[in-house]
């Protein structure tokens, strides 16, 4: 297969000292094998067995490795930011380091992503894991950041994706949301799909991941949302819970005024007034922090010079003006 990109394939690991060779092998046979020009990232997230002992003394057979150590633990996120940061590739490869994911499937998504795509996500179709407490979250999952964020996937949650360089220059990674980022290059403008990947059980070391780890994914989903509708227009959504408040506070002052006048019911006893006053004020908190939103977006942006928008491309014109005269 003939491609002259350069792949960069970054994976985090963590007390993966029994997965590391037959992990380095088996991509080394089949990039070499697709006659693709790769380098191979091993981001370290501060391992506390010999995996960066291993992977130094396999340094000088896998000439193509990187190796990324971390001073502590950072978590999974920030080992795939910095793998990311180090990645020299035109095209970025995540993909875990437990052998779960094959390496086989990393050909046939680069030719995915030449058909015009900007992201090609995978989906482990036939999943090898607890159906408890790995598939079934995983399932809820997948459909809640679907329904909120527009982006259908099946599988978020596959580390295995293939992304251009170019659209992960305008992700920043937080938290646990490196699995949204086909949802941010989405946003972003990119062209996303998926296909479907070979996942197999894992034979050595133990799971990183509990269901602890849903409720982190569901606040940084909460944060990937807004973000990604509202970070230039937050008044947009604080205006929009302010003018519920109000329009509720209204109506119940309506009705208290109508019991008042209509069966006599003394106002200073009615629980409706105190519903009222609360959602009143609440309604001017609500307009009150989306113009303090609103503000700080002003500054973020206008500080750092970043712009509300993002070019693909930009064709100057064959024939330019002629220079003007300075105005005076």
């Amino acid at each position: 297969m003939s491609n002259p990109q350069i792949i960069s394939i970054v994976i985090p690991v963590y007390n993966e000292r029994d997965n590391i060779l037959e992990l380095l092998s088996s991509i080394t046979a089949v990039m070499e094998g697709a006659d693709l020009t790769y380098e191979i990232i091993m981001v370290d997230d501060g391992s506390t067995d010999d995996t960066v002992a291993q992977l130094i003394s396999l340094k000088t057979t896998y000439e193509k490795m990187h190796i990324v150590q971390f001073r502590r633990n950072f978590g999974q996120t920030a080992a795939m930011a910095a793998g990311f940061d180090f990645a020299r590739g035109d095209v970025i490869v995540p993909m875990d380091g437990d052998l779960q994911n094959d390496p086989a499937d990393i050909p046939r998504m680069i030719d995915k992503l030449n058909e015009g795509f900007d992201v090609v996500s995978g989906w482990r179709k036939d999943r090898k894991d607890k159906l408890i407490s790995r598939k079934i979250p995983s399932w809820i999952a997948n459909w809640i950041i679907g329904k909120i964020t527009g982006v259908r996937l099946h599988d978020y949650g596959c580390s295995l994706k293939v992304y251009r360089k170019e659209v992960l220059r305008h992700v920043n990674l937080y938290g646990e949301m490196h699995r949204f980022i086909p949802a941010l290059a989405r946003w972003y403008g990119a062209k996303v799909t998926e296909m479907v990947v070979n996942h197999r059980p894992r034979i050595h070391g133990t799971t990183k991941y509990g269901l602890s780890r849903t409720i982190k994914v569901t606040l940084d989903l909460i944060t990937v949302k807004f973000l990604g509708t509202f970070s230039t227009k937050p008044l947009h959504i604080f205006g929009a819970f302010g003018l519920l408040s109000l329009l509720v506070a209204m109506f119940c002052a309506i009705i208290v005024i109508g019991m008042k006048l209509i069966e006599g019911y003394s106002i200073n006893r009615n629980p409706l007034l105190v519903i009222s006053a609360m959602l009143m004020i609440m309604s001017i908190q609500f307009f009150l922090m989306g113009l303090l939103a609103e503000m700080l977006a002003r500054t973020y942006h206008e500080s750092q010079n970043k712009p509300t928008y993002i070019v693909k491309h930009y064709l100057e014109a064959l024939q330019s003006l002629p220079e003007t005269s300075e105005f005076k």
